[in-house]
């Protein structure tokens, strides 16, 4: 297959990538909506989390006795998907357990994602299939960065507002992206999270077991992206210093405990899918102009 597709829908386009089925380019009456990656800061636009999502102590997982090498948010993002089906407007990439996927997560799985593009919208639709014959411990999620501006000025004024008032106290990342037993209280106002370079300079601000299913992400202009999610239960919102965008993500599971040290299968928040059985993840994004 090409190394990318295009989607196009009333003057809204996205192109994808066949590595890792990754969005490389949103954009709604020619705004960019996504961010364009630079390798020097971030090199990715918004990466596919599969077979896990965050780090794994020591970069390994125990499967059965056996260690096996995990990379943080697992491998999709860095392998080849299949394209089966492509029209104007919608695609969907196919990827299958093979020796490489196999020599570090030892189970067959068929893992599908469909895009669907409209005027001011894009859709995620995730469907994992366990093609073994044991119980499927898996997560997933999806790790996109939306354009923000990149001086303090020009961020100033911007929030995230859940759909329903969250908790602010928020698990504390140690130093080597695990979850520690601590909490940290954020400046949470309900459901409003005014963005600050000081809250977001250190780690990501993860909202375990959200009460939200939605959310909005609303520049200074006036501009906003709306998230709705199904079958995902927590959010997370990440950015670098002074980088000109802001990651929402949208996770089935999250890193390691800190003193976590069991079997991929007694990690906390992962899904347990019996053999022949799928599940479905979606997510939708949608697009508000800026207030004119």
């Amino acid at each position: 297959m090409k190394d990318t597709i295009r989607l196009d829908s009333e003057g809204a386009s996205a192109v994808i990538s066949g590595t890792g089925a990754e969005p490389l380019a949103w954009s709604v009456g020619g705004r960019d909506v996504l961010w364009k990656a630079q390798p020097n800061l971030w090199p990715r636009t918004s990466p596919i989390l599969f077979p896990v999502v965050g780090r794994s102590r020591d970069s390994r997982i125990m499967v059965k006795g056996k260690s096996y090498p995990m990379d943080i948010h697992g491998f999709a993002s860095a392998v080849c998907f299949e394209l089966v089906d492509h029209s104007q407007n919608e695609a969907t990439f196919v990827l299958e357990h093979n020796e490489t996927t196999l020599s570090h997560y030892p189970f067959a799985f068929r893992l599908q994602v469909t895009y669907h593009l409209g005027r001011d919208f894009l859709v995620a639709e995730f469907e994992v299939l366990n093609a073994g014959d044991c119980k499927l411990p898996y997560a997933i999620g999806i790790h996109p960065g939306f354009c923000w501006a990149s001086s303090s000025a020009e961020r100033d004024g911007s929030f995230v507002e859940f759909d329903c008032a969250e908790n602010a106290n928020i698990p504390t990342i140690t130093d080597t992206g695990l979850f520690s037993k601590t909490k940290r209280t954020i400046p949470l106002d309900g459901q409003r999270l005014t963005l600050t370079d000081s809250l977001l300079r250190n780690e990501a601000l993860c909202f375990l077991n959200a009460r939200s299913r939605s959310l909005r992400f609303v520049a200074n202009d006036g501009s906003a992206v709306g998230i709705q999610v199904e079958n995902f239960p927590h959010f997370a919102i990440w950015t670098l210093p002074d980088a000109p965008f802001l990651s929402i993500e949208a996770w089935t599971g999250h890193g390691d405990p800190e003193d976590f040290e069991g079997d991929l299968s007694e990690k906390p928040s992962m899904q347990h899918l019996p053999p022949d059985c799928r599940a479905r993840h979606m997510v939708r994004f949608d697009y508000q102009e800026p207030v004119t």
